[in-house]
């Protein structure tokens, strides 16, 4: 085994998480914040904490060294989407540059508790490019694809490209649909999730036909989740080791196509923390290494 931050499925050594305590605080902090961040409704607080509970339970299991990220009074509910503040690599944590404006600051202190971590940091997306972690996800240790999105400029992805050019990695630019629009939060992680080095769970609606077909031709098997559970997050699901993975529940129909194709799904209530805010467990959580072989 071998030690890389250039993987969406190897075994997660190592990931970065922000709990409900530090992220949403209290219930009348979500109160204040839900509907101008765009939440379908506001998260209970309660329900919060023993879904997260549950949810980072799994995650323990199978043991990690995980990071907390501490509370932060600048720093809005949003936070406890961890992974679109950073992208990680072999060299070090790229610092995003967030294009939903009410989450400013959060890359800024995720860099602060990486320093303090000992994390390296390779760079910083400046504006006006901006970059989500969310648009960003590794096919294999050479080649990463990211998402053109309302989030995610050119110009982010043109500082993206400068930096990892050292580093020999070859960028795959998909340009994603309008879907809902720029206030809705749609990433290219919304309708990809690769599992393994040859399996892929895609939403095929919304997925480009030329990157559909990119991923056919790199040999990746396509796990299609239906229409009815797409927004309940069926295609928003986080390898913990090859073909090993979490993902919310509710979404039976994508489970079992999961498990014919050989691979261990264990399931989170997420009503509360991923349905209503529109983040699944790749965006509550982000990794920073993983072991392959």
């Amino acid at each position: 085994m071998k030690l890389t931050a250039h993987s969406e499925f190897g075994k997660i050594h190592s990931l970065m998480i922000k709990p409900v305590a530090a992220a949403f605080q209290s219930e009348s902090r979500l109160a204040s914040q839900w509907k101008a961040l765009n939440y379908l409704s506001q998260p209970n607080f309660k329900n919060s904490t023993n879904e997260y509970e549950h949810f980072r339970k799994i995650i323990e299991d199978t043991h990690p060294l995980i990071y907390e990220l501490p509370r932060k009074k600048n720093i809005q509910i949003d936070s406890i989407y961890c992974r679109d503040a950073s992208v990680s690599t072999n060299e070090g944590m790229i610092i995003c540059n967030m294009g939903k404006v009410a989450r400013a600051n959060e890359p800024v202190h995720q860099k602060q508790v990486f320093e303090q971590l000992g994390i390296g940091i390779l760079g910083e997306i400046k504006s006006p490019g901006t970059l989500e972690g969310g648009d960003v996800a590794w096919l294999n240790e050479t080649t990463l694809a990211v998402g053109h999105t309302y989030r995610t400029n050119y110009e982010g992805i043109k500082q993206l490209r400068n930096l990892l050019k050292p580093l020999n990695i070859h960028v795959i630019v998909v340009e994603m649909p309008h879907y809902n629009g720029p206030n809705d939060v749609f990433h290219l992680m919304s309708v990809l999730s690769p599992i393994d080095k040859d399996l892929a769970v895609i939403y095929p609606r919304l997925i480009p036909i030329y990157f559909r077909n990119e991923l056919i031709r790199r040999n990746f098997k396509l796990i299609d989740v239906p229409d009815q559970e797409f927004d309940t997050m069926g295609c928003n699901v986080l390898a913990l080791a090859p073909r090993k993975v979490l993902m919310v529940n509710g979404n039976p129909i994508t489970q079992e196509l999961l498990r014919v194709a050989g691979v261990e799904v264990f399931n989170y209530a997420g009503k509360d923390i991923s349905i209503k805010g529109g983040g699944g467990p790749t965006c509550l959580t982000r990794p920073v290494m993983r072991e392959i072989q």
